[in-house]
């Protein structure tokens, strides 16, 4: 990113310089305003290879100079043919340029099997993968010592996340929203989304202003799930109504932001002792489903 201080090698044009600028103020807001950084912390980045999680490393790289905390990044490769592959090659080379560690976990070594190994078992192979992602992600980043985990959602994930909850009628997981999650079990790594009020386009406009490298296509299994019909049907509403994402977003900030679930019950798994909100946590649950209709993994 061009407005990374103390990094060679960069060019800064007159309207990039400004768009930077003020997509790190808009950053540095949230960061600030919701407190997501501290001094002392251990910062991991869920480094997807993609646009939204890249931007966060880089800007989390730049606050290394206002703030004091350490920073890696962790890459899961889910086996989804070439798609990881593909983005490795990328992020190799920002990694490298920014000097920060990459640590790279598996769904083969950690599970046992590759999601195109399982996905026919699914309605749709985003529900195990989603599942086991956050499983192994917060997993990699306890055994780090990492304090939080930093995710690439944008303002967009945000209300697209928000609106399938509000449309299922799940308002339990009304807690997880917002741009940082408190902890609520030793195991369980609290998480803050830096792009927070940056919106996807916005994301866009920084990878071709900047002509960074990085993976444009989305996973091949995206167009098969729930949210992948809400985002058009969310940038169609747009395209005829500008400003209707930034509404949602406001409405959900004054009427459902305050709502934080207080009797949220964390155990232990029986199986993997990992914090579950059942006696069974999801993860060990689809294994003994996948273990029952396959006799293996």
């Amino acid at each position: 990113m061009t407005y990374i201080k103390d990094l060679k090698n960069f060019t800064i044009k007159g309207a990039e310089k400004i768009f930077n600028n003020e997509l790190m103020k808009k950053i540095r807001r949230v960061v600030k305003n919701y407190k997501l950084i501290e001094n002392g912390d251990v910062i991991s980045v869920a480094l997807s290879g993609g646009k939204d999680s890249l931007l966060t490393l880089y800007a989390l790289k730049n606050l290394q100079n206002e703030i004091n905390f350490k920073l890696n990044a962790i890459f899961i490769d889910e086996g989804i043919k070439n798609y990881r592959k593909n983005a490795l090659k990328y992020l190799r080379k920002h990694v490298k340029k920014l000097e920060v560690e990459l640590i790279k976990k598996s769904f083969k070594e950690e599970f046992g099997f590759k999601v195109d190994e399982i996905k026919d078992y699914f309605d749709t192979p985003c529900i195990p993968c989603g599942i086991f992602r956050r499983y192994l992600l917060n997993k990699t980043a306890y055994e780090v010592g990492a304090s939080k985990l930093a995710t690439g959602h944008n303002l967009d994930d945000e209300i697209q996340s928000f609106l399938m909850s509000l449309v299922r009628g799940d308002t339990f997981r009304f807690y997880k929203f917002g741009p940082k999650l408190d902890r609520i079990h030793p195991k369980l790594i609290p998480r803050i989304k830096p792009l927070w009020e940056v919106s996807e386009k916005e994301v866009i406009d920084w990878v071709v202003k900047n002509d960074i490298e990085v993976q444009m296509e989305r996973c091949p299994y995206s167009k098969y799930s729930f949210r992948f019909k809400l985002m058009n049907f969310l940038n169609e509403i747009e395209k005829i109504e500008p400003g209707t994402k930034e509404n949602i977003m406001k409405s959900f900030k004054k009427t459902f932001l305050s709502l934080k679930k207080k009797d949220v019950k964390v155990v232990e798994c029986k199986e993997c002792f990992w914090p579950s909100s059942n006696e069974l946590c999801k993860v060990c649950e689809l294994k003994k489903y996948l273990r029952n209709i396959t006799q293996q993994f």
